[in-house]
């Protein structure tokens, strides 16, 4: 993919850097941003001129159609800075695929490649100081649409802002996970938007998520809305089970997010000689598994945390703890991807571009 500084952009630098009152030591994931950010306006049907500019707020009208009918899209990337200071994207183009595939979901214009791109480009180019090296450094990146068009009539949306804002991030530990099995509340449902990478389907998951963490667990392990019997996502990411020596993961659909570290992680496998299926997972299979001993392993898959093991689940008021092991799957996935991404190790499947 072309992440090269094809389109025109008009630039405002900001005229002091924050980037010295910043603790890169003690970074809470997604709340310190750079000095700039990216906006493009889609008016009168087309895209406007592009620019970057500091960081700021901005306004908008009370009656923009993004507060009433919640056209929001997003994605979650990351960049990294080798031992030489060059910075490196991982698969943007399957991030920009993804972004325009919830943009024609959500009835939103899709962004043009040379300007998601180059605006990706120019912006970690403008704040490359704020890329740090080193083992679990990475620059987050938010590319986001929001509808900006006035009118409380539901229809969509005229007027939308793409932009892109920079979060620098050291690696991401969520501690011990333990997580509750839906038996009634769903992430998604056929025919609806959790194939879409859409604001809303986060705002639907933090009400059963919060019921989770009163009773004692961090994460919820999405069933799915007909029948509660099959296993989809974990919290906002992917999910894999091992079970004996093979992996297992469920097929994307119309209610699974086509995750790229989840792609990212079956190819590594297949690449590694793991046994690996791609099916439904059942509620049941998995019980029968922690029971005669073969569930070996539960872990999460994303761009936040690239992997988050499980330590047990609980399903029907029952707890099922699973088993403490060494040289895990997941780990072995984790630092084979860690280590690509940050060039470390030669990547054999052209995942990573050089900005």
């Amino acid at each position: 993919m072309n992440v090269s500084q094809t389109c025109k952009i008009e630039i405002t630098k900001s005229l002091v850097s924050k980037i010295n009152a910043v603790d890169f030591e003690n970074l809470s994931f997604g709340s310190v941003f750079t000095d700039h950010l990216f906006e493009c306006d889609f008016k009168n049907g087309e895209w406007q001129q592009p620019v970057i500019k500091p960081y700021a707020p901005f306004l908008l009208d009370p009656s923009s159609r993004v507060f009433h009918y919640g056209q929001a899209i997003f994605e979650g990337m990351k960049a990294y800075k080798d031992g030489s200071d060059a910075i490196w994207l991982f698969r943007p183009d399957e991030n920009f695929k993804r972004f325009n595939k919830s943009a024609v979901r959500m009835a939103m214009p899709e962004v043009p490649e040379e300007i998601f791109m180059s605006g990706l480009n120019q912006l970690l180019q403008l704040d490359k100081a704020w890329v740090k090296k080193g083992s679990g450094n990475a620059m987050y990146i938010r590319p986001f649409m929001i509808a900006t068009g006035g009118g409380v009539i539901a229809n969509p949306s005229t007027e939308y802002k793409f932009m892109i804002i920079l979060s620098p991030v050291t690696s991401y530990y969520s501690g011990e996970v333990k997580v509750l099995i839906a038996e009634h509340y769903s992430r998604a449902a056929n025919g609806g938007i959790g194939a879409a990478k859409a604001a809303g389907n986060y705002a639907a998951q933090f009400f059963p998520t919060n019921l989770a963490n009163k009773a004692g667990f961090q994460q919820v392990i999405w069933t799915d809305d007909a029948t509660h019997t099959m296993l989809e996502e974990a919290g906002t990411m992917n999910v894999f089970f091992r079970i004996n020596d093979t992996l297992l993961t469920a097929p994307v659909s119309e209610r699974i997010l086509d995750g790229v570290t989840r792609k990212t992680l079956i190819d590594l496998a297949k690449s590694e000689n793991i046994n690996l299926e791609i099916r439904p997972v059942l509620v049941s299979e998995l019980i029968e598994a922690s029971k005669n001993g073969t569930l070996k392993e539960i872990f999460g898959s994303g761009t936040a945390a690239v992997v988050s093991p499980i330590a047990g689940f609980s399903f029907q008021d029952i707890y099922y703890e699973l088993p403490k092991i060494e040289n895990t799957v997941a780990l072995q996935l984790k630092n084979k991807l860690t280590s690509i991404q940050n060039k470390l190790e030669e990547d054999k499947f052209g995942w990573t571009v050089k900005i």
